[in-house]
């Protein structure tokens, strides 16, 4: 059995890392990719009652000010396809923000004809799943 690629996605999660030679996280975000769709999506919330719960050094204002990277406004070249910004976005750094290692996934929306919808409702499946 063949999957059309249509319904193919990956996704990565978005984590803040205090302190990287301690290898601690948590996760705020969330980024997926539907190459076939063109579909590109990323959401970070910051709970910074979680954070200073976590990591009370923590400097909010300026994790706030980090992830605004992956609103997406500040992406090179806005019309290089969603493949190529979804890989920008989830290359590994060393910084306090780091992104998981992307992962496949595969979308049943065989009784939606609204496709966007559909990776709208995976992609909020996911985010409460593994960031909230």
């Amino acid at each position: 059995m063949t999957v059309p690629d249509d319904k193919l996605y990956e996704y990565a999660v978005i984590r803040y890392v205090p302190k990287v030679d301690r290898e601690e996280f948590v996760n705020i975000g969330l980024i997926m990719m539907n190459k076939r769709r063109k579909w590109l999506k990323a959401l970070v919330i910051l709970d910074e009652n979680r954070i200073k719960a976590l990591f009370p050094k923590a400097d909010i204002d300026c994790l706030k000010n980090q992830s605004r990277l992956f609103e997406m406004k500040d992406v090179p070249d806005k019309e290089i396809p969603v493949e190529e910004k979804y890989r920008w976005l989830t290359a590994v750094k060393s910084a306090c923000l780091q992104v998981s290692p992307s992962h496949p996934g595969l979308l049943n929306d065989s009784q939606d004809s609204m496709k966007d919808c559909s990776m709208e409702r995976e992609f909020e499946r996911l985010f409460i799943q593994l960031v909230l």
